[in-house]
């Protein structure tokens, strides 16, 4: 029989009303619905097209070309936004959604989402409520704040309290604290969104408290610090403490803002990480509003937050842009649970954050131990190593915690990294030196099985 020619090959393709009336597609539109089931058709028939015409001979069957409908479909409906296995040693990884969230933190979420809520609603009152008190009580409780506000992040926190408290005026900040976050966030960008002139005093690396007081004028609406949450100057350095710019802005009645970023409300050093400033120091040491993230050594969801005098933040919480920026149920909800852990002195334990951070270096070597053992019974080639965790989020610059790593010996560790980035829950490792290292610091332990699974069906099937 003659081999059918290209042409051939076109003409036998089905149209999309012919596949629409095959049996099979009657399960399609059920689960996916006619208009997208059309859409995979259409998909299908075209990238059989394109095929043919390239010199592939495909004898384009109906059964073929639904089969392929339906693969485009699964692959279109996947969540893009999926979980994934941080093996990265990384705690707070930024592209990994920064800090994972405590089981009664996922507990409240699923609640609030479940049903209908109190959101803004007072049940003892029977009449409107305000959904700023669900965390606002926790969080001046926490740090002896006399009022707090919540936002959807710090970024928007910044954002709202510059422009409520200095649009159209000036306000002073370090040449050595004009910082930028990941995704290009810069203080001057968001200063001159708010509407407040930014007056730069001091030099990169040394600022003094006369170089603020010299600054000071009848535009002068407030003292910005920023913390460096994200770098390091080191050297030659100087630079006021809060206390002392606290004092200069109060003998001008002028507030001292703060931004301190990272939202640490527990003191790092015991663990043998350097000192990171926390929320309360900067309120004791007489800041009048401090700004900080709900996400990052905090522990909980995304969040922007505001702590401080009660008329400062009653002034941002009337300010409209408020509004825009609020935090909705979800985030309100697991924030709430995160910090009823600090307040029961449960944070170390529950909120995974903490427990990386507080992590024994014997636990964490007897799991890269037994991994790497389980490994090698399964035949990869799997040892043991040094290594170092980061805390990552923009925190703790320079200083990171030691660590026992898996360690993968890969002819193509690059290739290894890729096949495990395409399974069903992606691992995301690290190369160092050709081989692919495993830090057992951030894998949950729910996860532990999956990673192990994942490692040895990727390792032996390289093609």
């Amino acid at each position: 029989m003659a081999k059918n020619t290209h042409q051939q090959l076109l003409r036998e393709l089905p149209s999309v009303d012919q596949l629409l009336q095959t049996p099979m597609v009657t399960d399609m539109v059920a689960n996916y619905g006619r208009e997208l089931t059309t859409t995979a058709l259409r998909q299908s028939l075209e990238t059989t097209r394109t095929a043919i015409l390239q010199g592939h001979s495909i004898t384009p069957t109906p059964d073929l070309l639904l089969k392929a409908a339906v693969h485009w479909l699964e692959a279109f409906l996947t969540p893009t936004l999926q979980p994934v296995i941080n093996a990265t040693g990384v705690i707070i990884h930024t592209n990994l959604g920064r800090a994972p969230l405590s089981q009664a933190a996922r507990q409240a979420i699923e609640a609030a989402a479940r049903s209908y809520s109190a959101l803004e609603y007072d049940v003892t009152a029977g009449e409107r409520g305000s959904r700023s008190v669900h965390a606002a009580q926790l969080l001046q409780h926490i740090t002896g704040a006399e009022a707090a506000l919540v936002v959807n992040n710090n970024a928007a926190a910044v954002l709202l309290m510059l422009t409520t408290l200095c649009r159209g005026r000036e306000v002073i900040i370090s040449r050595g604290q004009l910082v930028e976050i990941g995704g290009g966030f810069r203080i001057p960008d968001v200063m001159a969104q708010s509407g407040a002139k930014l007056v730069e005093v001091g030099t990169t690396n040394r600022t003094h408290v006369h170089d603020y007081q010299r600054a000071i004028n009848e535009r002068t609406a407030a003292i910005l610090v920023v913390h460096h949450s994200n770098y390091k100057i080191v050297g030659f350095t100087s630079e006021p403490s809060l206390a002392d710019l606290a004092t200069l802005a109060h003998t001008y009645d002028l507030p001292l803002l703060y931004d301190q970023g990272s939202g640490a409300l527990l003191d790092v050093a015991p663990f043998g990480l350097e000192a990171e400033p926390t929320v309360l120091a900067g309120l004791q040491a007489g800041a009048d509003m401090v700004a900080f993230s709900g996400d990052k050594l905090l522990g909980g969801p995304q969040a922007g937050i505001l702590v401080g005098r009660a008329d400062l933040v009653a002034q941002c919480r009337q300010q409209p842009l408020a509004r825009a920026i609020r935090a909705d149920k979800l985030c309100l909800a697991g924030l709430a649970a995160t910090l009823t852990h600090y307040l029961t002195g449960q944070a170390l334990v529950a909120i995974p954050v903490w427990r990386m951070i507080a992590r024994p270096m014997g636990e964490i070597e007897a799991d890269a131990q037994r991994w790497a053992s389980e490994l090698r019974q399964q035949g990869v080639l799997a040892t043991t190593g040094d290594g170092r965790s980061t805390v990552g989020g923009g925190s703790l610059p320079g200083t990171d915690l030691p660590t026992k790593l898996v360690v993968i010996e890969q002819t193509d560790a690059a290739g290894l990294a890729a096949r495990l980035r395409g399974g069903k829950v992606p691992v995301i490792g690290r190369i160092q030196d050709g081989r692919y290292l495993v830090d057992p610091r951030t894998v949950l332990p729910e996860q532990v099985d999956n990673l192990i699974h994942s490692l040895v069906n990727c390792s032996h099937h390289q093609g």
